[in-house]
């Protein structure tokens, strides 16, 4: 079953003078071309970003400049620029707002607040049953497919992860008790569970498995399984692929043994661009706490280009955080039509944000289990990486009423966590190891693919017992 899973309605007149005046504040670092695939800011919402060293003061003046009702502080610190959302008044015209706002010499950018989506449509008995062709490779036991991603010959290499390593799932939320994920769930050493304290000081209290962005609380699944068994099934079954547990019942993720850090900012209407900001942040935050974050999953997408949420790429990839990202499901190309996050490049700066020594965004494709790549399937040849397993992908989910914890997706956002799956299972295996290298070992062991030639930059697809091997 193939669901997709976008906004609905398209750009209009207020949106394209908003993007006009912002134009000059986003052309820095952006990919270029028009953005693809519908969809909309938040209305009566900026999000503004500040010169570095700007005042207090300087940021209450510019909130007097367009009337803003409320502030929300994105990120604050020193040494680097400061970021607000800011509340307009009902009606307001958020083009002049941008226009007022750019005037102020404190003040770096203005920018719509994007509303985005998941890029989803749609022992280990399902192993071993013939249905996780995403796993299998062309020598792996048991079942074989030359087209799954080799998981499973590393797994008989004896590589099946670490809880030490950590993958930032940036996404809809976790099941952090479904039985194929418990154990590999990340918990806070920080925290002391329930007590209500900031124990580690990071700014979030009690979080103890991650933070919920789009409720501001700690609690990062909101599901109700059986009753409910659709709220956070995107974030629940991209953590599957990254690491479900071998315990021979359902399915077996890239890697048996791993840390996974809920980021949860999508909810049942999608997330925001300000929500994204801070779960990016969050991440950072924690891998300068001592986590080994080696890479955030990234399988959601939408609106238009975001000096904010480019910066905190950026800040993640200078704390040696990889950003894995579906490259988008409409069936184009991305070298024309920008897809974002998956187009952001870190070596390119902005004007509140040096650029990082190397690209850390990893855009994704799907590939089917014949190796073609599906019509719905996003391509690039200069921005889009490499292809991985993104069709019929059976991974957990919330138990619905007739008792299946585990369902077969279909997206670029099942390839991406393929690709997150192996940058951690290569750190496992590499200790140490930085973002540039795991991201090379990568791309640099891509199995050539025709369906991939000239649609992607290796021009072929993940190969996670290559990767390994470099």
């Amino acid at each position: 079953m193939k669901r997709f899973l976008t906004l609905s309605g398209g750009l209009g007149a207020v949106v394209a003078a908003v993007l006009a005046a912002s134009a000059g504040a986003a052309a820095e670092g952006r990919q270029d071309g028009p953005v693809q695939g519908p969809s909309a800011p938040v209305a009566d919402e900026l999000i503004v970003g500040y010169e570095k060293g700007a005042t207090a003061a300087a940021r209450e003046r510019a909130g007097r400049k367009v009337r803003a009702l409320d502030r929300d502080a994105l990120v604050r610190g020193s040494g680097k620029s400061s970021i607000d959302l800011f509340e307009l008044r009902r009606g307001a015209s958020e083009s002049r707002a941008i226009q007022a706002l750019e005037a102020d010499p404190a003040v770096a950018y203005a920018e719509p607040n994007w509303r985005l989506t998941k890029l989803a449509t749609s022992g280990d008995p399902y192993y071993t049953g013939g249905r996780l062709w995403g796993m299998y490779g062309d020598q792996s036991p048991l079942r074989t497919n030359p087209y799954g991603s080799q998981a499973a010959e590393s797994w008989n290499a004896g590589a099946t992860g670490s809880s030490n390593v950590v993958i930032g799932v940036i996404d809809e939320g976790v099941m952090v008790n479904h039985p194929d994920l418990d154990a590999n769930i990340w918990r806070n050493p920080g925290e002391t569970p329930g007590d209500g304290v900031d124990n580690d000081g990071n700014g979030y209290a009690d979080d103890v498995n991650g933070w919920d962005f789009a409720n501001n609380d700690r609690t990062v699944f909101d599901g109700n399984p059986p009753a409910d068994f659709t709220t956070d099934e995107h974030g629940t079954h991209v953590a599957g692929t990254i690491g479900a547990e071998a315990n021979r019942e359902g399915v077996a993720g890239v890697n048996w043994n791993v840390g996974i850090v809920s980021g949860k900012f999508l909810g049942p209407n999608g997330g925001t661009t300000a929500a994204a900001i801070k779960a990016v942040d969050y991440m950072t935050g924690l891998e300068n706490r001592g986590a080994n974050i080696v890479a955030t999953n990234n399988s959601w997408g939408g609106g238009g280009y975001s000096q904010g949420l480019h910066d905190a790429v950026i800040r993640a990839a200078k704390a040696d955080i990889l950003f894995i990202a579906a490259a988008g499901n409409e069936g184009r190309n991305n070298d024309r039509w920008a897809s974002y996050p998956a187009n952001y490049n870190t070596t390119r700066g902005t004007s509140t944000q040096s650029p990082a020594s190397y690209d850390a965004v990893i855009s994704v494709a799907a590939i089917a289990s014949n190796g073609s790549r599906p019509r719905w399937s996003n391509y690039g040849r200069t921005t889009v990486d490499i292809g991985a397993p993104g069709a019929a992908i059976e991974s957990t989910v919330p138990q619905d009423s007739s008792g299946t914890a585990y369902w077969a997706f279909d997206g670029t956002s099942m390839a991406t966590p393929h690709v997150s799956g192996a940058a951690a299972l290569y750190e496992s295996t590499h200790p140490g190891a930085t973002a540039p290298q795991i991201r090379n070992a990568i791309l640099g062991s891509a199995v050539r693919t025709s369906s991939l030639v000239d649609r992607t930059v290796t021009a072929g697809r993940l190969n996670v017992s290559a990767a390994l091997a470099r």
